[in-house]
């Protein structure tokens, strides 16, 4: 299949193609690339596509949709590169003209709409549910191996010292997370409110998708929902990414001021390490830790996690420069060769840290990460899980499984 050629097709900035100076100290840290050694699958390769398609030098066979539907949209080139090319803005400009001439397969389309629909997520989740524990349907990777009949079990409040946004999948899907989220910031002294329903999805995935449009209707949903000066404190790497882009995805004032009160809970945290409780002496149990890709290149918080989790747990480091676990939020739907490949690469890593290390828990702050690697049998936790549990272990780091 041939798309358009004409002269301005992507309508890319033409400042940002041509600051790649084709360096390629992005190539090792491109997931796409070190998978398959293709050029074209590698930040210097597409953004040599994006410049002909963008002066109408190309025509854009299946091979350049290829290339531009393969990329996993980690960002980690960005940190790497020296020119500092906003790689993730042209991928997500590129999306963006592609949806308007290719349509997203049918089973990702009536996903994100999904993801819009709270009650209809839920209920359907809770059917799920039932049948898993039925087993009168197969297990299904991109699914949590076992989902919660009920939701959250604390109570909610109308207003809080922050808000705590509990968007879509996270919601759902693992309310436990958003528990144990909300119990370790209360230890702090402060008081949650939940975003919940009004505010729903982030938009996250369907700016990922290219449905810039979508995208932009959710995140001013999210705005209006979430008016005040709380902190919007955020516990999902993707949707914290996606919210702090609002100001530039909406482009509106209130947009800015908006993202400006968006915290990843361990910036958040780390700001306030003196509000928890300190561990008596004892022996610390070790956690691995695995980068979801928008915390750590995208948000750089990553270290922010370590500071707040080494507190209480001995971090355990995995050797592979925060490379793409292959989930990518619908990536391991649309790509699911490349992206098992990934995830084949990280849990060898994992497997090799724990080797070493004797710690057998992952910890990994994003939903689509933990569930992308539990579905292989491996133990992950969200960070707040291991913090809540130390916690309610009346503060005895024994008390927090290592997975043995």
């Amino acid at each position: 299949m041939k798309g358009p050629s004409t002269t301005g097709w992507l309508s890319l900035d033409d400042d940002s193609l041509t600051a790649c100076v084709g360096c390629g100290l992005c190539l090792p840290h491109c997931p796409t690339f070190r998978l398959s050694g293709d050029e074209r699958m590698s930040p210097r390769g597409r953004i040599v596509l994006m410049r002909a398609a963008q002066t109408g030098g190309v025509d854009c066979d299946d091979e350049w949709y290829d290339a531009m539907e393969t990329c996993m949209q980690c960002r980690g080139c960005e940190a790497a590169c020296p020119a500092g090319v906003p790689f993730g803005e042209l991928i997500s400009g590129t999306r963006s003209a592609m949806s308007a001439v290719r349509r997203a397969p049918v089973h990702l389309r009536v996903g994100l709409w999904a993801l819009t629909q709270h009650r209809l997520l839920l209920f359907g989740s809770r059917i799920l549910a039932v049948l898993q524990r039925l087993r009168v349907i197969p297990r299904v990777g991109f699914l949590p191996r076992r989902l919660p009949l009920v939701g959250s079990r604390l109570s909610y409040r109308a207003d809080g010292d922050v808000i705590l946004f509990t968007g879509c999948v996270m919601d759902v899907w693992q309310p436990e997370v958003h528990d144990a989220c909300q119990y370790v910031i209360e230890v702090t002294g402060s008081t949650v409110a939940r975003s919940g329903p009004t505010a729903g999805c982030c938009g996250a995935l369907h700016e990922h998708a290219g449905l810039h449009g979508t995208a932009r209707r959710l995140a001013k949903q999210v705005v209006q929902a979430l008016k005040g000066n709380e902190p919007v404190l955020v516990d999902s790497a993707g949707c914290g990414a996606a919210l702090k882009a609002y100001g530039d995805l909406l482009g509106t004032p209130e947009a800015r001021t908006f993202s400006d009160r968006v915290r990843d809970v361990h910036e958040w945290l780390e700001e306030r390490m003196e509000s928890l409780p300190s561990l008596p002496d004892g022996d610390r149990p070790g956690v691995i830790v695995q980068d979801p890709c928008h915390l750590r290149h995208v948000q750089g918080a990553h270290m922010s996690l370590r500071k707040v989790l080494s507190q209480y747990v001995d971090v355990v480091e995995l050797n592979d420069d925060g490379l793409c676990c292959g989930a990518g939020g619908s990536y391991s739907l649309l790509q699911p060769e490349l992206a098992t490949a990934a995830r084949d690469r990280k849990v060898d890593l994992i497997t090799k840290a724990s080797g070493l290390s004797g710690a057998e828990l992952v910890v990994s702050a994003n939903p689509g990460c933990s569930m992308h690697l539990a579905a292989v049998g491996l133990d992950v936790l969200h960070p707040m899980q291991v913090l809540a549990e130390v916690l309610e272990a009346g503060i005895d780091p024994e008390g927090v499984r290592d997975g043995q």
